[in-house]
């Protein structure tokens, strides 16, 4: 059995890209049937460059158009009708000490579902 070892070399040193090459690079990583992997060993760059120059293309820093966020406004619409009051659930102040026969001691809250109480003394209780 052989094994295939694939040794990726990249570029030492910088190099200059033009704004057209940068773009068609772009349109490669990006457009349709695109692949960021394959563009960056295709033009043998990293993918932090790739996203950077995608970043400066989309904000038009890359082309020299740099465009500047237009203000947007939210329609918002007032009803003349006043939603229902609902009143808060009284708030039962004050704990209950509960100590079992095995000597488990518990405090919890007055207001606790007691549903949920039951099952914890039940397992509690074994």
């Amino acid at each position: 059995m052989t094994t295939r070892i694939e040794v990726v070399d990249r570029v030492s040193g910088r190099r200059r890209w033009t704004v057209e090459q940068k773009l068609a690079i772009l349109r490669d990583a990006f457009g349709c049937e695109g692949s960021v992997r394959s563009a960056c060993e295709r033009h043998e760059i990293g993918s932090g460059q790739l996203y950077t120059w995608r970043r400066l293309a989309m904000s038009g820093e890359l082309t020299g158009t740099k465009r500047t966020a237009l203000p947007s406004f939210a329609e918002v619409e007032v009803s003349q009708a006043s939603l229902p009051v609902v009143s808060a659930p009284a708030q039962a102040c004050g704990q209950i000490g509960i100590e079992l026969p095995s000597g488990v001691k518990l405090t919890v809250d007055a207001g606790i579902d007691t549903d949920a109480l039951a099952r914890v003394i039940g397992v509690l209780g074994r």
